[in-house]
């Protein structure tokens, strides 16, 4: 057990995500000593160096930030150790923190992770959740070791995935939960009631960082997997497809229940080969997968902005019969 005082903590953090968990500590009865967070690098189409959302926090609360190249460099350990801090908190920093670091805070450190652990230890938690079809997800709050997420658990709480819900939705709805449940499970370490329950590593699995060729859509999967991506990689970095030489990026989809019709009004045989177009005409863009039907409710062209598919069709010349494909 430890004293009820205020903790003094360090935060660690970077993105979007982390932001709930800084701004719930912020205004908690502990004191936020200084934040954490990765270099400024340029983003976007101009490449322009911006802030990224926890530093831009912590710049308007006016708490020193630390910004280090590598978490080995002196300067930065000696910085860091100045603080005194007891406790340390990360929610989605980016780096793997080292042993150096994690032997400053008196009580060690505890991290939000974005899933039910064991399952989807690693940088993309939700988003391969989601890819993977769950139907529930959560955050746990863990104590951080050298191993990838591993650490013992302190606390979790779960949420249902509903199924056509987004990555960016479903993440959303986590940092806000996982940033009560972390000043909760802070305040019941100062009073010695939080247990510490050890991860089955054997039912582990691993949720790998995201990369483009992650969105290129296997038309001989089912309906349901290739909707589990879109859904999965959307804000980023999106699934796609290839026609006529051209790059699709697939935005919004749905399962078909309801066949494809031809020119006549009968419908469509099926099945057809993955990835043919059954129907393509109006707001309907069907498309066949090795088991069942995809329709297509918004897209982009590479290089042009998002649509409907009424607007992609009434500038894009696409009939039954075409093929999406994994190649231009």
């Amino acid at each position: 057990m430890v004293d009820s005082r205020s903790l003094r903590v360090v935060f660690f953090g970077t993105p979007a995500f982390a932001v709930p968990a800084f701004e719930a500590l912020r205004t908690s009865r502990h004191t936020v000593v200084a934040v954490v967070t990765q270099p400024d690098r340029p983003s976007g189409r101009g490449q322009k160096t911006t802030d990224a959302p926890v530093k831009a926090r912590a710049v308007l609360a006016g708490l020193p930030i630390l910004q280090p190249a590598s978490l080995r460099d002196p300067v930065f350990i000696s910085s860091l150790a100045a603080f005194n801090a007891d406790l340390g908190v990360v929610a989605a920093y980016g780096k793997i923190l080292t042993e150096a670091v994690l032997a400053l805070p008196r009580l060690g450190m505890v991290n939000v992770h974005a899933s039910l652990l064991p399952k989807y230890r690693g940088a993309a938690p939700v988003h391969r959740s989601i890819i993977a079809g769950e139907r529930e997800t959560g955050v746990t709050i863990m104590r951080v070791v050298r191993a990838l997420d591993a650490g013992p658990m302190l606390a979790a709480t779960r949420r249902p995935v509903a199924p056509d819900e987004t990555s960016e939705q479903v993440e959303r709805d986590l940092a806000q939960m996982g940033a009560s449940l972390l000043v909760s499970t802070i305040d019941g370490m100062t009073a010695g009631t939080v247990n510490e329950i050890p991860q089955d590593d054997g039912a582990a699995t691993y949720a790998a960082r995201l990369t483009k060729t992650d969105g290129l859509i296997d038309w001989s999967v089912g309906a349901r997997r290739v909707h589990d991506l879109i859904r999965g990689l959307h804000p980023w970095p999106h699934a796609y497809t290839f026609t006529k030489g051209q790059r699709l990026i697939l935005l919004r989809a749905a399962v078909s229940d309801t066949p494809a019709r031809d020119a006549d009004g009968n419908a469509a045989g099926h099945p057809a080969a993955p990835g043919a177009i059954l129907a393509a005409a109006g707001d309907d863009l069907r498309i066949a997968c090795g088991d069942g039907i995809l329709r297509v409710l918004e897209l982009q062209a590479e290089g042009t902005r998002p649509m409907t598919v009424r607007d992609f069709l009434a500038g894009h010349r696409l009939m039954p019969g075409d093929r999406f494909t994994s190649t231009p």
